[in-house]
């Protein structure tokens, strides 16, 4: 799976801007998937037949979109100010070199250089307004030759693996989870599936309750990337979860209250074929289970996720083999329907 992830990590897909990332994945699953839906939404909706039919439709889910810059005003000395398509912490862009629309325009969040800042200004974060976008423009009319207003930008799409089975990408949140769901539709499948790519997580999971609402599974499981926050700071719980301690099996989070059943029959799953495992020590973030759990009559919703360090950053971390995990932990789940 790692040339998926980091083909998939490379393409742009911000919020509403999924266009990329929706054609590759079309691309790899065109010769292995029975049925194939483009919604309104902008989710691509996968069927898979399989050996035998479960007693209500399964769905695995992973979301398209990454969080990324969106373009709010062109100045007259053609900087550019923008605000941020989904949650994004502004410690992580300073200096950051972002590709803004269609045509991948670079440029730099740039601030003020050490030398020309007071002592009280080096010890706060900007804030988003005194943050701008520099694209070597010298005026509005040069910029506008470039981009306009509305147009969606990403961090740079660069790919490096570190150390001994780690991998540093931006949009490893979710392109982790669209890896393992391209995996398994090449696969023979033991049972009937639908695999939703879904549009627009990071803004509220509005993909996810459009792909519900027309599939209408029984059952729903989320492959995604969650906060890792194991740095030398942190201590016991407030870790969160650990890159290379297995899958993250989550029972709850700040969007759903995760099956109980379905928690305890993965973790059994994990444990009886010794996949290593883990769960959150720490109620945060959310999936588009909370949107799935709540369409239509409803659906039982689990969610099997990476642990991703500096999440939401131009330089998020995971590791190699909890993915491979996630795979295998979906898969073994999928034989016992």
């Amino acid at each position: 799976m790692l040339d998926s992830i980091k083909e998939l990590c490379a393409l742009p897909g911000p919020s509403g801007r999924e266009e990329a990332v929706r054609a590759y994945i079309r691309k790899q699953v065109s010769a292995h998937a029975d049925e194939i839906i483009e919604d309104t939404m902008g989710n691509l909706l996968v069927f898979k037949k399989g050996g035998r039919s479960p007693s209500g439709p399964l769905m695995f889910a992973a979301h398209m979109d990454e969080v990324g810059v969106i373009i709010t005003s062109i100045e007259d000395d053609g900087y550019l100010k923008f605000d941020f398509i989904g949650g994004v912490d502004r410690r992580v862009v300073l200096g950051k070199r972002v590709f803004i629309g269609e045509n991948m325009i670079p440029g730099v969040i740039g601030v003020n250089a050490v030398h020309l800042t007071t002592p009280e200004e080096r010890n706060k974060i900007p804030k988003l307004r005194e943050l701008s976008i520099d694209i070597g423009a010298g005026s509005r009319e040069e910029a506008e030759k470039h981009v306009k207003l509305g147009d969606a930008g990403v961090f740079e799409p660069s790919i490096t693996e570190l150390g001994n089975g780690f991998l540093k990408a931006k949009a490893l949140d979710d392109r982790v989870g669209c890896a393992v769901m391209l995996r398994l539709i090449r696969d023979t499948l033991p049972v009937d599936t639908w695999f939703a790519f879904t549009a627009q997580e990071e803004v509220g999971c509005r993909g996810a309750a459009v792909a519900a609402f027309r599939i209408k599974p029984s059952v729903s499981i989320v492959l995604e990337g969650t906060t890792a926050a194991d740095l030398p700071s942190q201590k016991g719980g407030d870790k969160v979860c650990i890159p290379g301690k297995g899958p993250v099996i989550p029972f709850m989070d700040n969007g759903t209250v995760y099956d109980r059943k379905l928690f305890e029959e993965l973790t059994k799953l994990a444990e009886t074929n010794g996949i290593p495992w883990q769960t959150k020590t720490y109620i945060s973030g959310g999936t588009d289970a909370s949107a799935i759990q709540k369409s239509g009559e409803g659906a039982r919703v689990a969610a099997i996720s990476a642990a991703v360090r500096y999440i939401h950053s131009p330089s998020s971390v995971v590791f190699l083999n909890d993915i491979a995990g996630i795979y295998r932990l979906a898969r073994l789940y999928m034989e016992t329907l």
